[in-house]
């Protein structure tokens, strides 16, 4: 027993981390998978197609979910906790949070159409590429990244007993909502530079993830945060001025 609720713990301090890691690791496996047949597909993407919309959609809320559900697991825990340590909140909550990437999908599924290196030349993409690596570099730096980091890293949480709030599980997936607002407000320009430079490009996955798990949880994130933009800041500039380089970054 714990604190009245059996086995409350241990749901949520041992499997709840086991199965988000469970999910991310199959999204992962998802997303090497897409990886592969997008890059043995020549046909390039049909905006027009629903389901072209649609197989998109798919492969970015397993890429969103494969990239955050490991940052976002003690809050998840957390909110588990304040919610009494019931088994539906946890997953409605990270269902609600999921939601609104799966609702950043769309404009992202027109960003990519447009921002797809294999349709366009060097020298084009290169100099879109550097602009958004530079606008990510400043947001880094920005005083809005900084309050949504604070947020993803400690959001306070609701208890429920005004009157105004929702209850139960439509109070987890408000919960989660709110919470992939600020997680948004966080990481959207990162998400535009991993667009730019190839949306299903593992390398760049796996580095931005890196960098959304230790801004959050590592003492040193907003050391982190700046050191992220100066590197973004240089790129940046580095492809306006070569863009004949970008090939060797999304190879």
């Amino acid at each position: 027993m714990d604190d009245g609720q059996p086995h409350g713990r241990a749901w949520t301090d041992i499997w709840l981390p086991a199965w988000l890691l469970c999910v991310a690791g199959a999204c992962w496996w998802w997303s090497v998978v897409s990886a592969a047949s997008m890059s043995s597909d020549a046909m390039p993407m049909d905006t027009q197609s629903a389901l072209s919309l649609a197989l998109f959609l798919i492969d970015w809320v397993a890429m969103m979910a494969a990239m955050m559900l490991p940052a976002v697991l003690p809050v998840v825990g957390r909110y588990a906790r304040t919610a009494g340590g019931t088994f539906a909140a946890a997953p409605v909550f990270v269902v609600g949070y999921l939601a609104v990437w799966s609702a950043v999908g769309i404009p992202a599924f027109v960003a990519s159409t447009y921002l797809n290196p294999v349709m366009h030349s060097v020298s084009w993409m290169g100099r879109v590429a550097g602009a958004v690596a530079l606008l990510a570099g400043f947001h880094q730096l920005s005083p809005i990244k900084a309050r949504c980091l604070r947020h993803c890293s400690c959001p306070a949480f609701s208890s429920g007993d005004s009157a105004s709030e929702p209850e139960g599980l439509v109070a987890a997936i408000v919960a989660g909502g709110r919470y992939g607002i600020s997680c948004l407000g966080s990481c959207w320009l990162l998400m535009v530079v991993l667009i730019a430079f190839g949306t299903m490009n593992l390398a760049w996955m796996l580095a931005l993830s890196v960098v959304i798990w230790l801004e959050r949880i590592a003492p040193f994130g907003d050391q982190l945060r700046r050191l992220t933009a100066a590197m973004l800041i240089v790129l940046g500039v580095a492809l306006l001025v070569h863009p004949g380089f970008f090939p060797h970054l999304i190879s």
